[in-house]
């Protein structure tokens, strides 16, 4: 026989009480129960608006190229950055503004919600009668096209030629300035010099 008296538990396996853990998980879903109760007694969730559009520009330039002198003392709304005034929080670039203020937690705090609003056949005419008559009335057609490209042309041509001919003047005035003037002979011999030592006459 081993060495070990009966009724010794040597396994050194963890026991688990059952009935303690069916009381935890019974305790648990009271809880759950209980929660879902209060929750139901809050009443009907906020009704948010659907998404809009901004009526306003966003100002990214306004501080461009300026310097500001930042202490950590400093309310939010002057640290450097750009301050959201709706959630009281500051970014650090326009990047990241744009990104915030386009974002759920921005749009919640105005209170909307992420969601469009589903535009109805009556409202899409609408909007479409509005962008026609904002068009310009002035049809183009092919024939306006064409003579379009047309005049582009020829203006690229006339260009062209203006280049060519001040080309050419440029080349003149550099040959006038390489030809010696007339200078007596007699008088380039007694200074001492024939020419500029070119063989082109």
């Amino acid at each position: 026989m081993s060495g070990n008296p009966a009724g010794v538990d040597n396994t050194f396996r963890r026991k688990f009480d059952k009935e303690e853990y069916l009381e935890r998980a019974r305790q648990r879903e009271r809880d759950e129960k209980d929660e879902a109760r209060r929750g139901k007694d809050r009443g009907p969730p906020v009704q948010r608006q659907p998404l809009k559009h901004r009526d306003y520009e966003v100002d990214l330039e306004s501080r461009l190229g300026k310097t500001q002198v930042v202490t950590p003392i400093a309310p939010l709304s002057q640290q450097a950055g750009y301050y959201c005034s709706v959630c009281e929080c500051v970014v650090k670039d326009s990047a990241n503004y744009l990104d915030h203020i386009n974002g759920k937690k921005h749009q919640r705090a105005l209170g909307m919600s992420m969601r469009v609003e589903r535009a109805s056949l009556e409202q899409v005419q609408k909007r479409f009668e509005s962008l026609k008559k904002r068009k310009d009335p002035a049809t183009f057609s092919e024939q306006d096209l064409d003579e379009r490209i047309f005049k582009q042309q020829q203006e690229e041509e006339e260009k062209k030629r203006q280049r060519r001919e001040k080309k050419k003047e440029k080349k003149k005035e550099q040959a006038g300035l390489n030809e010696p003037e007339d200078i007596d002979p007699d008088v380039a011999a007694m200074m001492g010099f024939g020419g500029f030592g070119t063989s082109k006459k």
